[in-house]
Formats: structure tokens, C-alpha cells, sequence
């Protein structure tokens, strides 16, 4: 399964309503660590698939989003279950760090 695009509009029935856990990158076209990134994260997509949806919001199409979240800079990475955020990166990531990220928060 590949990343999911979120937007304002599509945040809240796509990530805070999701029955699975979802890891959302907050990236911007600009950002040369948010497309270093991406691949891995569309790896990571497809690897864990049954257990957790990989969502992007490019922070200028939606900006509502992510000031709302706090999100300071790009990329951030946020981690939600339930509709709560659990977790949170700032700052590219080796595909390795962050599957074992995931993992320490009961993601795999």
C-alpha cells in the first residue's frame, strides 16, 4: 500500500479517525531531507501495510494542519493511535531508526 496523501479536509476521517495506527509525514516540496525520506517511508508503507497507514501532509497545500500540531519544521514525523499522537520526530531518519521508532511504539 502506498503513502496516503492528507489534506486539512481529509485529516480527520484519514488519521484521527483510523482504526489502525498512522505514521504522518509532514514534508514540503522545498524540503531536500523530506524527498531523502521518502522513499523510505513508501518502503515502510508497503512492508507494514496490515498494521499501519503512512500518511503525508505537504505543510503549504495544508497548512491548517500542522500549525494546529505544533509541527515547527520539516520533516516532522507523527505516530497516532486512536486519534491521539503518541509519538513524534523531527528531522530526517534512516529507514532503520525509524522502524525500530515504530517498534518501540508497539508498531511492526
Amino acid at each position: 500500500m502506498a503513502t496516503v496523501a492528507v489534506t486539512d479536509e481529509t485529516f480527520e476521517a484519514d488519521v484521527l479517525q483510523s482504526e489502525k495506527p498512522v505514521l504522518v509525514d509532514f514534508w514540503a516540496t522545498w524540503c531536500g531531507p523530506c524527498k531523502q525520506i521518502a522513499p523510505a517511508l513508501d518502503q515502510i508503507s508497503d512492508e507494514l501495510a496490515g498494521s499501519l497507514t503512512v500518511a503525508k501532509v505537504d505543510i503549504e497545500d495544508s497548512p491548517m494542519t500542522p500549525t494546529k500540531l505544533g509541527v515547527r519544521g520539516v520533516p516532522t514525523l507523527m505516530l497516532f493511535k486512536g486519534g491521539e499522537i503518541v509519538a513524534m520526530k523531527a528531522g530526517p531518519m534512516h529507514k532503520t531508526k525509524i522502524v525500530e521508532w515504530l517498534a518501540e511504539q508497539g508498531v511492526s
